[in-house]
């Protein structure tokens, strides 16, 4: 059998993907676009698009960003942003986790420290302390000013066992 060739629409939705790819690098700072990008002429074409202010030219600008793309391997660049995009998400799940946890932590001192410490792997002095005081505390004022002291210290141990999951 004979091999076909993609037809002409086909080629032009890959054409328009890779373009919005490209695309999507415009939005980088310098510092991920060259660690995500290697090819020199498409970092050039991305940083004029960023100073070219005509809607034309821009246009243009970001048709020969997709022109470039072709000749590149794409993958491990879509693989890079959907992590970039990825991360502000994990970043508000740490935090709603965080805030659960000291919210558990805060009313149901003994029972959540023992949970906290087997989900993360790790035992805080420095929480168990915080968790302490905040129980034996009845001033309203010290109450909250511990429970924020509690969220950053439950903020620390969650971002850290996200980190050591990623890596």
């Amino acid at each position: 059998m004979t091999e076909s060739k993609p037809s002409k629409s086909a080629l032009k939705r890959q054409f328009t993907e890779l373009q919005v790819l490209g695309e999507s690098l415009i939005e980088l700072t310098d510092t991920q676009l060259t660690a995500i990008v290697a090819d020199p002429k498409l970092i050039d074409a991305v940083r004029l698009a960023r100073s070219t202010n005509s809607h034309g030219a821009l246009r243009r600008q970001k048709q020969l960003i997709g022109k470039l793309m072709r000749g590149i391997d794409a993958e491990p660049i879509r693989i890079a942003i959907d992590a970039l995009n990825r991360r502000p998400q994990a970043d508000k799940r740490v935090f709603r986790e965080a805030e659960a946890w000291r919210d558990r932590l805060c009313s149901d001192a003994k029972d959540s420290l023992a949970e906290f410490r087997t989900h993360t792997g790790s035992s805080s002095p420095v929480l168990q302390q915080l968790v302490a005081d905040h129980a034996g505390t009845t001033l309203e004022a010290a109450r909250k000013a511990l429970a924020r002291q509690i969220f950053r210290e439950v903020h620390k141990e969650l971002s850290a066992k996200m980190q050591s999951q990623v890596s």
